[in-house]
């Protein structure tokens, strides 16, 4: 959601829905959602089109973690969540106070704490979709056919993987996008989860991934800040033998993201095009250099 304009009106039809003022609302990112911070206090999120059931979950998931004594970020009014405005979810959450993303070590923590509790008997929470929306992606991508076309073929190469992956450690509740931008440390110490959406059912090893190709993949933490996440956590997803597979599920997905916010956002192009390049092997071997936060 890049126009900033239309995202302001929606932002705007939905605060007059729920009796809150938007007037001095500040933009926090335009990206995949549209994020905005009030005055007040509040931050609203916008979803793309579609994504009303998972907002709906996503609140729901929100607060079962609260009853459960997880941090994670809180739901503010109104009750009835989320809002809809022409089939765009918006929901409303309390900000947060000052924090910053988390450490590897508090990162392993805060999942243990979440793979260990009992999920919840009240609340479906499905089970990990970790090829949601990525042919979409691909469609609206603005590269050369011939990049489309090795896109939807190693889509199609993930997929048929994941239909036969290895039996890992026993299923359960997972954040389903755990990196540190998700998992964050205030200042007063407590470890919260943001952005619930993919919070679902599966195995543990699709929240460990996130970390362990911080390191293997891009070398943006050292191995000793690895190896303290697994001492942390009790176990080093990189030995196990499906370990791969999830690696390059992940790569995808983040690639997949790059295309599409390259589509709506030009300064992201060299992003997608080295990204897309790791992947078809003309950068050459792991550790890749240059992935970098989107714009």
């Amino acid at each position: 959601m890049g126009n900033e304009q239309a995202a302001r009106e929606i932002l705007d039809a939905a605060c007059a829905q729920v009796g809150l003022d938007s007037s001095g609302a500040s933009i926090v990112r335009l990206g995949e959602n549209a994020i905005f911070r009030l005055p007040a206090k509040v931050i609203v999120r916008i979803a793309r089109p579609g994504q009303l059931a998972a907002a709906r979950r996503e609140v729901a998931v929100a607060r079962w973690l609260q009853t459960v004594d997880i941090p994670a970020v809180q739901v503010a009014e109104p009750d009835d969540q989320p809002v809809d405005v022409g089939g765009r979810a918006v929901t409303f959450w309390r900000e947060l106070p000052p924090h910053a993303n988390g450490k590897p070590v508090q990162v392993a923590r805060a999942l243990r704490r979440l793979h260990d509790a009992k999920p919840p008997s009240d609340l479906d929470l499905g089970t990990i979709a970790p090829f949601v929306r990525l042919s979409d992606r691909i469609d609206r991508a603005t590269i050369a056919e011939s990049r489309r076309a090795w896109m939807r073929d190693h889509l199609d190469e993930l997929q048929r993987r994941w239909s036969d992956r290895p039996i890992g450690l026993p299923e359960c509740v997972v954040h389903g996008d755990a990196w540190v931008g998700n998992v964050v440390a205030t200042e007063g110490g407590d470890v919260v989860f943001l952005d619930l959406e993919r919070t679902s059912i599966g195995p543990p090893e699709w929240d460990l991934v996130h970390t362990a190709i911080k390191h293997s993949s891009f070398a943006w933490i050292r191995l000793e800040d690895y190896r303290a996440f697994v001492d942390e956590y009790g176990y080093d997803v990189t030995l196990w033998e499906g370990f791969e597979l999830f690696r390059d599920i992940r790569e995808f997905r983040m690639t997949c993201m790059a295309v599409q916010v390259a589509a709506e956002n030009p300064k992201a192009e060299d992003q997608a095009t080295l990204r897309l390049e790791c992947l078809q092997g003309a950068r050459g071997p792991r550790p890749w250099a240059g992935w970098a936060a989107l714009p």
